[in-house]
């Protein structure tokens, strides 16, 4: 039995599927009463989430009973797995799907702590106690932790005893150097052998190497490491060098928690010309625990700055958020600002927690408008051809476009191809190859000429339609030549045409010296680009076959008497011209008879002899 007959919603949740990201996420699936009845983890939300509804093995009860009731799917984008794994954690957490508890165990996952306390321990915990001390993490790896916490201790000798170091007890020599100190694991702040702000240093740079903010670590490193080299002591300074490239080895980061955050609602919105999209996650106790994206229409060109303060509002009604500190990336609409603490940040935790917010609201953005292609095919092509026209200056929308591209190997075998697009898609029953017939020699501009003279007169003499533009793959010369065939046609003033260079992606008009600029992201760049790469790709795989074709005409099929056949045989048997040279007549009487073979072994003794 498939998963596909088992859920009522299966067309809907189809259409779902096939807008997913290929990226790491966590999914929510939701019943028809808006209920979260699972959630799940993503290496890649398109495949793992599809699996559920396209696999055909038998599944066992609980997933048919789930897969049965989802109505509805949602995804946060996360830039790691572990990101999605900490997630996931989070969420599950705090909404207690049905289903999750029935499919999997819940968790606590450990933290990296610096105590609080003289001379800091560090060490691994489950539980978080509320004394003072930091905590970083979790860790959905305990591999990763401790890879971390093997990199610290092997960076700085921490202490590892429970002893109360104040500078009392030390002083009253309470206590006396372990193990640890003998084997270089320690510096003995017990005895006063470390001084107490040389290790809260070490602890300022083990706090950055933790959160990933290695620069600063390794900056101090490479100055210490010159001191010690311009004291001559060069075993001292090659200790701190294996000590960078280890750190430079590792980076450990997480955009999903943070320790030091706590009851914030982080918003940031994308937009165009027709809506906005504004994402809002949820931060409490330094974990997301709540995600949502509203698309609002615009109807009298809004500003981003009106149209996010609209969102917020909403957004934090709906969830009944009572966080007094919001993180937005723009100045807010607002005036009253006293009961808000509003913060726009450009580093650290919560600029990556603004990063993540934009990032889910595109794919949000992205996920509708594929959707919406889903659905309507053509609306997707309608408004990049209307796009397309206005940025051309073009009367009529170009449905039918063809695009040209030459080649030539060092002035021979030229070749020319055409592609057709049809509705802002490739249209390959009408393309086409050319052999040019007219022009000697490595003449681009002539073989364009040629070309597109004999493409239109031929459909001039059928009576087929005719394309709505033209692109030439080149620049204002090439653009000439196309121009001249359509005059010799009177097809000027009926299609229009322009020209593509490569250089810097310019775009020619015919009597216009100055080249048009679209923008690098636009659609219409992306278009045309889309066609000069496919005439090119179209037109070299016909000009490496004639190429190949006359490389072994003028080898082989020069020698009197052997023809293209028999020059196919013996390259398919000996490979290279050069194996040829090299075998005696029996070898090739065995693969073309004695007298062809007598001819072809004649003719390259009598070369070798010249």
């Amino acid at each position: 039995m498939t998963t596909q007959h088992l859920n009522k919603n299966i067309d809907i949740l189809s259409l779902i599927i096939k807008t997913l990201p290929e990226k790491p996420g966590i999914y929510q699936y939701f019943d028809d009463k808006g209920a979260i009845i699972y959630i799940g983890k993503a290496k890649n939300l398109k495949k793992r989430v599809s699996s559920y509804f396209m696999k055909t093995h038998d599944m066992n009860n609980r997933i048919k009973v789930l897969v049965k009731k989802i109505s509805d799917i949602k995804f946060i984008v996360v830039d790691t797995e572990m990101d999605a794994l900490l997630l996931e954690n989070n969420l599950i957490k705090k909404y207690q799907p049905r289903y999750n508890v029935l499919l999997k165990d819940d968790k606590t996952y450990p933290w990296i702590c610096i105590k609080n306390e003289v001379f800091p321990r560090i060490f691994s915990t489950r539980t978080r106690l509320k004394d003072g001390s930091e905590y970083f993490g979790p860790y959905a790896s305990l591999k990763t932790m401790n890879t971390i916490l093997g990199l610290i201790h092997q960076l700085y000798p921490l202490r590892t005893c429970k002893h109360l170091l104040s500078s009392e007890n030390i002083a009253a020599k309470k206590f006396k150097v372990c193990l640890n100190y003998h084997i270089g694991k320690c510096k003995g702040p017990c005895e006063g052998f470390q001084k107490r702000i040389d290790y809260d240093s070490d602890i300022d740079s083990i706090r950055n190497i933790i959160k990933g903010h290695t620069g600063s670590v390794i900056a101090k490193l490479k100055e210490q490491m010159m001191g010690y080299a311009d004291k001559m002591e060069f075993e001292k300074a090659q200790l701190l060098k294996e000590k960078i490239e280890i750190i430079k080895k590792h980076q450990s980061k997480s955009t999903v928690v943070s320790p030091v955050i706590n009851n914030i609602d982080v918003f940031s919105i994308v937009s165009d010309e027709k809506a906005a999209f504004v994402n809002f996650l949820k931060v409490v106790n330094g974990a997301i625990i709540q995600s949502d994206t509203m698309e609002l229409k615009k109807k009298l060109d809004e500003s981003d700055s009106k149209l996010l303060t609209l969102a917020i509002t909403e957004l934090r009604r709906k969830y009944n958020s009572d966080s007094t500190e919001i993180i937005v990336p723009i100045e807010l609409d607002i005036t009253e600002t006293s009961l808000l603490n509003i913060a726009i940040p450009q580093i650290g935790d919560k600029k990556h927690l603004l990063d993540l917010s934009e990032k889910n609201a595109k794919y949000f953005r992205l996920d509708k408008q594929k959707r919406r292609e889903l659905i309507d095919p053509e609306r997707h092509s309608k408004r990049i051809l209307n796009t397309l026209k206005k940025d051309l200056r073009m009367s009529v929308i170009p449905e039918r476009i063809e695009c040209f591209d030459n080649s030539n190997f060092q002035g021979d075998y030229p070749v020319a191809a055409m592609v057709q697009f049809r509705k802002a898609k490739p249209y390959k029953k009408e393309y086409r190859h050319y052999n040019i017939k007219t022009v000697v020699g490595p003449d681009d501009y002539a073989s364009m000429e040629e070309v597109i003279y004999r493409r239109y007169k031929r459909l001039l003499e059928e009576n087929l339609p005719l394309p709505q533009l033209i692109v030439v793959d080149g620049g204002k010369g090439q653009l000439g030549s196309a121009l001249k065939s359509l005059e010799k046609l009177n097809l000027r003033s009926v299609i229009s045409i322009i020209g593509i260079a490569k250089r810097l992606e310019e775009i020619y008009f015919p009597g216009d010296s100055i080249p048009l600029y679209l923008d690098k992201t636009s659609e219409s760049l992306k278009l045309i680009q889309h066609l000069r790469d496919e005439a090119h790709r179209f037109g070299i795989t016909h000009h490496r076959n004639k190429r190949d074709k006359g490389t072994l005409k003028t080898e082989l099929t020069s020698i009197k008497g052997i023809g293209l056949k028999t020059a196919n045989e013996l390259l398919q048997k000996f490979r290279s011209i050069k194996r040829i040279k090299e075998v005696m007549p029996d070898d090739l009487a065995k693969e073309i008879g004695n007298a062809k073979a007598q001819i072809v072994f004649d003719y390259f003794q009598k070369k070798r002899n010249e």
